[in-house]
């Protein structure tokens, strides 16, 4: 069950964070999987680890809001890798925002708005705009999305432009999951809750105050995000459709 051998996966944003246990799930179910990052080293880093478990990874490097490199990269996996099959748009923070942290709307230099529609909605569109037709064409393929709830819900702490962004490519899932429906290709998105990645730091009295809320008591972790993951690109998921999931240890629900 969720077998994945002779699949090709494209993950991006697989450098670092979530992005690193969603490659590695769908390496460790037999995925041939294109570890992209931003950062050549940090793909690199990433699918190191993955040959090292004895699972198959190559880095591809590249900016996802740029269409031509999109295509590009995809060409070149296609040639090393095989025809993408499952693509995870998992990238989602603006590299240049993550040392100022997200501020309040009024705080915000209007520049630093376009960062993140860019990257969540422009990004995601390149991705699935490059694979979609030879998906169609096989007629089998799978499009994750990676959103947020922040996307689902307003918060006060000053992630109103991401969550923006993520509502916007939701949104796009459900039209676009529409449009593909009888052409064996589905689309989903799974909206994360509050994850424990490499930026939350147990002295945080707001992260104290989120962690409260969620009913499982406990952050999310790369597995829980790599395991359901799994599932949508699997066979088995194959009359899942269309649909946002929320992993967030119960904190909400639709």
């Amino acid at each position: 069950m969720f077998d994945l051998t002779g699949k090709t996966a494209l993950v991006t944003g697989a450098g670092q964070g979530m992005g690193v246990g969603l490659a590695r799930a769908l390496a460790g179910q037999g995925a041939a999987v294109a570890v992209n990052d931003l950062f050549p080293e940090r793909a690199e880093t990433t699918a190191s680890a993955i040959t090292e478990e004895g699972n198959v990874a190559v880095a591809f490097a590249f900016d996802v809001t740029d269409l031509d490199a999109v295509k590009s990269a995809v060409s070149r996996i296609e040639t090393e890798l095989g025809p993408v099959d499952i693509l995870v748009n998992n990238a989602g923070i603006p590299e240049s925002t993550k040392s100022t942290g997200q501020k309040l709307f009024r705080d915000t230099d209007p520049s630093v708005w376009r960062l993140y529609i860019d990257l969540n909605i422009y990004g995601s569109l390149n991705c699935i705009y490059a694979v979609v037709e030879g998906m169609v064409d096989r007629g089998w393929g799978r499009v994750i999305q990676i959103s947020s709830g922040a996307g689902r819900r307003g918060y006060g702490f000053g992630n109103g432009i991401y969550g923006a962004s993520k509502s916007g490519i939701e949104g796009f899932i459900r039209h676009f999951a529409h449009q593909i429906g009888p052409t064996g290709v589905t689309a989903n998105a799974l909206a994360f809750g509050l994850m424990n990645n490499a930026t939350p730091r147990e002295d945080d009295v707001l992260l104290q105050n989120l962690k409260r809320s969620i009913p499982v008591g406990r952050l999310g972790t790369p597995e829980d995000a790599g395991a359901f993951c799994v599932f949508l690109a699997s066979e088995e998921s194959g009359y899942v459709h269309g649909q946002t999931f929320n992993l967030n240890g119960g904190q909400f629900s639709n």
